[in-house]
């Protein structure tokens, strides 16, 4: 099947394309018609940056989301299969990767459509390159419970692993709970582990930062409503 499936880097933030997307990744999402996104809106957004040689309103869009049915998911196969290449772009950052995409790109292999990655910037891996921390055994581990009970008893769990494994942990949390979850850390992690914190990646607000628990404890950074990711390590 000459069909691809090309996963599409998009900005983190409000910064520039061509500050941050290869230029011929650029040009090859401006060559797409169809793309499967998670929202239409945003999507509609970043393409208008790119300056798509057609009209905004001619292009294709298919939704998916968190709350994409199975059957949805397997109903976007529909392009592909029909003989179009298709884009999939996350909200922010690279698809597949913590994101719901990943379920139509394990569809397009089923299918034995092309997939092709695409080099653009991962919030994640970026955050594990700035920590400091171990890079050739990490964990990332999305999000944390949000009770607070369940909250702690997972973070010493990670702290635990981290110290057993000598493996770094890494995670997110919903950017307005974001300050909730840094005290829950400070807090439950011994003194000497080490915290570390990547927000607003590739904006001219970034905060890249590694500490012992102990040194955040009373120097907390303000990070409500900032994208994050957040990462520990024991020893």
């Amino acid at each position: 099947m000459s069909t691809k499936l090309f996963l599409l880097p998009t900005t983190l933030g409000g910064d520039s394309p061509a500050d941050v997307i290869p230029e011929y990744v650029i040009e090859l999402t401006r060559s797409l018609e169809h793309f499967v996104v998670e929202d239409v809106r945003t999507a509609r957004r970043y393409l208008s940056k790119l300056g798509m040689p057609v009209p905004i309103e001619s292009l294709k869009f298919y939704e998916l989301n968190e709350h994409s049915t199975f059957q949805e998911v397997q109903n976007l196969m529909s392009p592909l299969l029909s003989g179009a290449s298709v884009g999939l772009m996350s909200e922010a950052g690279v698809p597949a990767v913590a994101d719901p995409g990943a379920q139509l790109v394990s569809l397009a292999h089923q299918n034995n459509v092309k997939v092709i990655p695409l080099v653009g910037p991962s919030s994640i891996v970026m955050a594990l390159m700035g920590s400091g921390m171990n890079g050739q055994n990490f964990a990332f581990v999305g999000y944390l419970p949000i009770k607070p009970n369940d909250r702690i008893k997972r973070i010493k769990q990670l702290e635990q692993r981290s110290r057993e494994e000598k493996q770094s942990q890494f995670f997110i949390e919903t950017p307005y709970r974001n300050n909730k979850l840094l005290e829950a850390l400070v807090s439950t992690l011994h003194p000497d582990t080490l915290v570390h914190i990547s927000t607003d990646l590739t904006m001219p607000t970034e905060l890249v930062i590694t500490k012992r628990a102990k040194e955040l404890k009373n120097k907390m950074p303000d990070l409500h409503k900032r994208p994050s990711i957040f990462g520990i390590q024991s020893y």
